[in-house]
């Protein structure tokens, strides 16, 4: 009972303080994800007041967070745009993998760290957050832009990459023999497709099954799904965001409307949470020694970003402005670029890559959502007079 207390009190006091910081981030005119992060170093460990016994529990709504996140910006788009937009940008989706892998690979052998820690460092630079990135486009009110979903090809085409990755990462990492690898990858390879497969071929029976005139009733089922779904996905070695990201495609028209207003509060509430709690990962302690060199990459690779979106939606028609939103809303890194890195150092590819893969997430996390804000007007400007 006092156990249940005190998570009472700490959950809520964090719930509490990010409304405040989010009233704060309104009035002053920029995204609260910054603020949101900064609250988490505050309370994880080496912060200010550490949180004792919430933990756990605010580690569970965080991964809530990411999965409603994607599933209500899965509710947005079809099977069909979906499609189309993966076949038109696959070129984009490869240089976005060569521009953005090299720089952390590249960096990694330059330290002398390795051919492990290198094929690790390659997927913290690669990977866009798709929780930031979704967050970003829904308070920025870029949802509708023609440029969206170019950004969202590019983001799944990232997942599918990394279903083929993790398990090789995962297969270096433990020093298992090619032939497990290759298992490894073909498991995930095959799960990646049935998804896909379900959700695009049988989504009208899948929308006949969810469909209800009760909002409670709707909101149990799309939730309940898609929960199953990225349980599955992510017990196969699949992003358990791509899973909530294809139950959101596989449902469409005033079903998908009415699921999307129904969720968003508690995806709000959820997706706070996740960049708390991604704070909460991070000691501060241990990000000031790599700070520089984790700044210097960090500004490669918003070049990188930039650079990929910008040549995705130029590819696609889409006109200057759209081309720099595009770049923009690639450079936030988070969840899974901490998951890559927390698997290499679990593995002892090499010691100083957590703290400078920490620093690094942590300074696109926060920069990400405030260049859309503040300095893409700038660049869209300057664009538009090139």
């Amino acid at each position: 009972m006092h156990n249940t207390a005190i998570l009472f009190l700490e959950f809520g006091a964090v719930v509490l303080g990010l409304g405040i910081l989010g009233a704060l981030a309104l009035r002053v005119g920029i995204s609260p994800i910054p603020l949101y992060l900064i609250a988490g170093l505050a309370f994880g460990t080496g912060g200010i007041l550490p949180l004792a016994t919430s933990e756990e529990f605010t580690a569970t709504g965080a991964e809530l967070g990411v999965i409603l996140l994607l599933l209500t910006l899965g509710l947005e788009y079809n099977a069909d745009e979906l499609m189309t937009s993966l076949k038109g940008n696959a070129r984009a989706g490869l240089v976005d993998l060569v521009l953005n892998a090299a720089p952390g690979a590249v960096l990694a052998l330059l330290l002398g760290w390795g051919p492990v820690a290198a094929v690790a460092m390659a997927g913290v630079t690669y990977a866009t957050s798709s929780g930031i990135t979704a967050k970003v486009l829904s308070d920025l009110g870029w949802i509708g832009n023609r440029e969206t979903p170019v950004v969202l090809s590019l983001l799944v085409f990232e997942d599918l990459t990394m279903a083929v990755y993790l398990p090789v990462l995962t297969a270096m990492l433990a020093g298992l023999s090619l032939v497990a690898g290759a298992v490894t990858v073909a498991i995930a390879l095959a799960a990646v497709s049935v998804v896909l497969l379900v959700a695009l071929r049988f989504g009208r029976y899948i929308e006949a099954f969810v469909a209800s005139p009760n909002s409670e009733v709707l909101v149990l089922k799309v939730v309940g799904l898609a929960l199953l779904v990225a349980g599955l996905a992510q017990q196969l070695q699949v992003s358990a965001a791509v899973g909530a990201f294809l139950v959101g495609i596989a449902l469409s028209g005033e079903l998908a409307e009415d699921a999307q207003a129904l969720l968003a509060p508690l995806r709000d509430l959820f997706a706070a949470v996740f960049f708390v709690f991604f704070g909460l990962q991070t000691d501060p302690t241990k990000i000031l020694p790599a700070a520089g060199l984790a700044a210097g990459l960090a500004l490669v690779t918003m070049i990188t970003k930039l650079m990929t979106g910008i040549y995705a939606a130029r590819r696609a028609g889409i006109a200057r402005a759209g081309r720099v939103r595009a770049g923009i809303a690639l450079i936030p890194r988070g969840e899974f670029n901490i998951v890559i890195a927390g698997l290499a150092v679990a593995a002892g590819a090499h010691p100083d890559l957590g703290a400078l893969a920490a620093a690094y997430v942590l300074i696109l996390a926060a920069f990400g959502p405030l260049a859309a804000r503040l300095v893409q007007p700038l660049l869209v400007r300057v664009a538009s007079r090139a």
